[in-house]
């Protein structure tokens, strides 16, 4: 652990109740908990498991992830997967359209150093410049992403994965690695739909496809309604937290991450003021009206967020909520974000500090 000298950081045997705030900090049971849940629902369906790295950005837990049965690891960006490898992971997937010179030579050389690397791709430029890189270097893995109605990245009809497809099977330097979505929530018959018309096409042309890949944590346990996929990607399930509780996925007594922070202001009979803002709960709302629930008081609103205060309006629970000096903790309605606004993350295990782990990926965005 390299804690910068003016931090403030818990030891192991540490009380909770005395950890300086604001901070997040895990519960080891319910970590483990969600681990071996989503694993054991994977290995019942047949489905190979490759959690993504996003939500905790530490090998530590990674290889937990991979000690109870998953298979590799789903990282987002080249300085992600290049700090897993550094830790001895060989099966790494990295979810996105890699471009530019800069970032494909630092792809080769990853490509070059561990056993299975594969990308994503959804267009002929990123395909065409993967291979103009890669023709005369150790071959890389591409699998098409495939858009089933999330509206972010991936082609639009399976007629033009089956022709993205086709082309990187002729390019030198690559080898399609098959197709892959990340769906909108609850739409396993769009996303079986797809796939089974995309696998249909690239079966009568003799194109072999190794991998169907499904993803995302709110539809994790419907996963099998996708008899096509071969594999599963969820990151946030991990950790939780309150968009997967409104989702169906978990309820709050699996939500593993929560943010303690202290009551520094009781300025008025209704209000109370934390010293969490924007720096450390996120401005993410993802549908929510307010920014977090507060564990034991769900009629408590974060109701504002600035930089370093989180304004409650506790009207509804004035006479029971915390005095000043006071600490809560709060579900983040994303947890992943949170992850990448601090140098290191706290475990605890029955109000207990068990330890301090650095955040190895934190702020590896490109």
């Amino acid at each position: 652990m390299h804690a910068r000298p003016y931090e403030m950081l818990p030891k192991p045997g540490d009380a909770v109740a005395d950890i300086s705030t604001p901070r997040p900090i895990v519960d080891e049971i319910r970590m483990r908990a969600n681990i071996a849940r989503v694993q054991a629902y994977a290995d019942q369906h047949g489905l190979a498991f490759r959690p993504h790295i996003k939500t905790h950005k530490l090998p530590v837990i990674a290889k937990l992830q991979v000690a109870a049965g998953a298979k590799g690891i789903n990282c987002q960006k080249i300085t992600e997967a290049e700090v897993f490898a550094d830790a001895g992971f060989e099966d790494i997937l990295i979810t996105f359209n890699i471009l530019g010179m800069d970032k494909l030579e630092r792809l080769a050389a990853l490509n070059e150093r561990i056993s299975s690397l594969k990308v994503t791709a959804d267009s002929r430029t990123t395909v065409e410049g993967l291979s103009k890189h890669f023709a005369k270097l150790k071959p890389i893995a591409v699998i098409v992403e495939c858009d089933t109605g999330a509206g972010r990245c991936g082609v639009q009809t399976p007629q033009e994965a089956f022709d993205l497809a086709s082309l990187i099977q002729d390019m030198p330097g690559l080898t399609f690695g098959g197709l892959l979505t990340y769906p909108k929530p609850n739409a396993a018959a769009a996303v079986q739909a797809y796939f089974s018309e995309a696998l249909s096409l690239l079966d009568g042309a003799g194109i072999p496809c190794p991998v169907v890949s499904h993803a995302g944590t709110p539809s994790l346990f419907e996963g099998h309604q996708v008899p096509a996929a071969t594999e599963y990607r969820a990151g946030t399930y991990i950790y939780n937290d309150r968009s997967m509780i409104r989702a169906g996925h978990c309820t709050e007594a699996d939500c593993a991450m929560t943010i303690l922070a202290t009551v520094v202001s009781r300025p008025t009979p209704g209000r109370a003021v934390i010293d969490a803002g924007v720096k450390t709960l996120t401005s993410d709302l993802l549908g929510f009206s307010d920014y977090g629930l507060v564990v034991g008081f769900p009629d408590a609103v974060i109701k504002a967020l600035s930089e370093e205060h989180g304004v409650l309006d506790i009207s509804a629970c004035n006479d029971t909520f915390p005095a000043i000096g006071e600490k809560i903790r709060i579900i983040p309605n994303h947890t992943c974000v949170v992850t990448n606004m601090f140098d290191t993350m706290v475990f605890h295990r029955d109000g207990v500090v068990t330890r301090v782990e650095d955040i190895a990926a934190r702020g590896l965005v490109w």
